[in-house]
């Protein structure tokens, strides 16, 4: 059993009623694969807009491995305290991290961001020191497209994390940075401009999986749907 353990923020967490890109994902993998997988995580909740706290469980499709340890406002700086317990209570294989657009927004510069990553990477291996991820880059939303300072520190940022993560690979524990998702449009592949609707879900999860297809020969090909 291939263990994946889906760390992030809003994107990743979700909101009721969503698929979200986690099922999208667990989809191509049973699959693709060839074996049994499944995700593990602290939490299985969406959040629900209405009550403001992460307390849904309407997925539009329930039928998945809905663990996972995403929050909606949550960044690096607030799983980095939080992962090295989650790898050791779930064991995961496989970390796959879409962060930092709330801790660029709202909480830390690039740079300061860039630690954070640090400390997650050393948490987590610190619970596993054979643990492997997969890192995805920020996507610039729309806030990024009216503010000229808030794009150049995501692109710094992005810059910063394909730079730590060739600092931090290793063969016992690799790191390996997503592409990513090509095509994606906020315009388009959004709800409002930042949370992924149908056809971004699958994008997001096609960056994921073409990066492990392409790195580590797991699984194959991501082929796009737009259910």
């Amino acid at each position: 059993m291939l263990r994946f353990m889906p760390v992030g923020d809003s994107m990743t967490i979700g909101s009721a009623g969503e698929h979200t890109w986690r099922h999208r994902l667990w989809r191509h993998l049973c699959v693709a694969y060839g074996g049994p997988v499944t995700f593990v995580g602290p939490r299985e909740t969406l959040y629900d807009k209405q009550a403001d706290a992460p307390t849904s469980l309407a997925y539009a499709d329930p039928g998945f491995p809905r663990a996972h340890l995403a929050g909606w406002g949550e960044g690096w700086q607030h799983m980095a305290p939080l992962i090295g317990d989650a790898v050791r209570d779930h064991r995961p294989d496989i970390l796959l991290v879409s962060l930092g657009l709330i801790d660029l927004g709202f909480y830390t510069n690039a740079e300061q961001t860039a630690q954070n990553v640090r400390a997650f990477v050393a948490g987590a291996r610190e619970a596993d020191p054979r643990i492997r991820m997969v890192l995805l880059p920020v996507i610039p939303n729309i806030r990024a497209a009216a503010d000229p300072p808030f794009a150049e520190q995501v692109d710094r940022f992005n810059v910063l994390l394909a730079k730590t993560v060739a600092d931090l690979d290793e063969p016992r524990s690799p790191l390996l940075l997503a592409s990513p998702p090509e095509a994606y449009d906020i315009h388009t592949d959004t709800y409002d401009g930042t949370h992924p609707n149908a056809r971004g879900e699958h994008l997001i999860a096609e960056a994921f999986a073409g990066a492990m297809w392409e790195a580590w020969g797991l699984g194959q090909a991501y082929a796009t749907g737009t259910d």
